[in-house]
């Protein structure tokens, strides 16, 4: 069985090659400049892993790795523009960079390309990988899109937030681990099991991301630290803290939302760290860790076979970035 660091880079070696065409350069070279700024590649490795747990891994699943990378950075360059983000791994984002209408028609193209990379994979299992491809794409989007409208909201309940975090960020986790499930011909009980494990790993991954938008530190996180407080977005973190906030903390809290003072992201982490925020957010994380942990028990092969998702599982709440 392969480690995570063994599969990163047997994936970077697949996907480093260039994927769009020369011209327009003004249109894809910022593309090709994105995808280099690689990030941890972790969907790409997890659908690896979910071929690798039935048996050895196939061209199909290098091409669906492909597939599912070019999808989520199509979902980052939108993402970014809708959240006005000036930053994305330590650099400038495509929109601040190119301008929005490049980002808008480069993230148009980096889906197109997602299903050149399907087309590639046996014809046996078409079917089912375009099924749960396109299932995912549309859940991740009506996330998205969930998530602006939370925005716009007073309060939003930790069921609806855990809703449209399991649509924006879970889904595409899991799906990975299917995709490389079905072309490692896995049965439907234990493609079951593995999605399951993938949910609930990526709501854990979730929580960690909003602790670290919090709290992380800026240099190694790559991005702005209380970006989600300056734009209102209703975290795991802030939902808790109106729910558990004393009068005076939420009539503040209530108040630095309405009126974004220059030092509301110093204000907010001490309302916060008052309502022990950062204790309880490790614990609800560990809480789906184990969830996570107990779907991959489920699954029916060797336990010597999990060992590299457990260890994935186990990087990807602890990571510090």
């Amino acid at each position: 069985m392969s480690g995570i660091e063994t599969l990163q880079n047997s994936f970077e070696t697949y996907f480093n090659h260039r994927h769009f065409p020369i011209s327009p350069a003004t249109l894809y070279n910022p593309l090709e400049e994105f995808l280099s700024n690689s990030g941890k590649r972790i969907r790409p490795v997890l659908c690896l892993m979910g071929n690798e747990l039935f048996g050895e891994i196939s061209d199909d699943a290098y091409h669906l790795a492909a597939a599912v990378e070019l999808f989520h950075n199509f979902s980052l360059v939108h993402d970014d523009i809708m959240d006005k983000a000036p930053l994305r791994r330590g650099k400038p984002t495509v929109h601040s960079a190119h301008g929005e209408s490049t980002a808008l028609l480069g993230g148009d193209v980096m889906m197109v390309v997602a299903y050149d990379y399907i087309n590639k994979v046996n014809a046996k299992y078409i079917k089912d990988v375009i099924r749960l491809f396109n299932q995912t794409a549309k859940e991740v989007c009506e996330g998205q899109q969930l998530d602006m409208d939370f925005e716009k909201l007073d309060l939003v309940s930790m069921d609806d937030y855990l809703h449209m975090i399991s649509q924006k960020t879970s889904v595409l986790l899991a799906a990975s681990l299917q995709l490389g499930a079905i072309v490692g011909g896995a049965s439907d009980n234990n493609q079951q099991h593995i999605y399951s494990f993938g949910k609930n790993l990526g709501i854990a991954f979730q929580i960690q991301d909003d602790y670290l938008d919090a709290f992380g530190d800026p240099e190694k996180f790559g991005k702005q630290v209380g970006g989600d407080i300056k734009s209102n977005k209703k975290t795991f973190l802030m939902i808790h803290a109106l729910a558990t906030a004393n009068s005076d903390e939420l009539d503040l809290l209530n108040q630095l939302m309405r009126e974004n003072p220059s030092d509301k992201v110093e204000k907010v982490l001490d309302i916060f760290k008052a309502c022990g925020i950062d204790k309880w957010a490790n614990e609800l994380k560990e809480s789906y860790l184990q969830k996570a942990l107990s779907d991959l028990d489920e699954i029916a092969v060797s336990k010597v076979r999990k060992e590299p998702l457990m260890q994935l599982a186990n990087y990807l709440i602890s990571r510090d970035k």
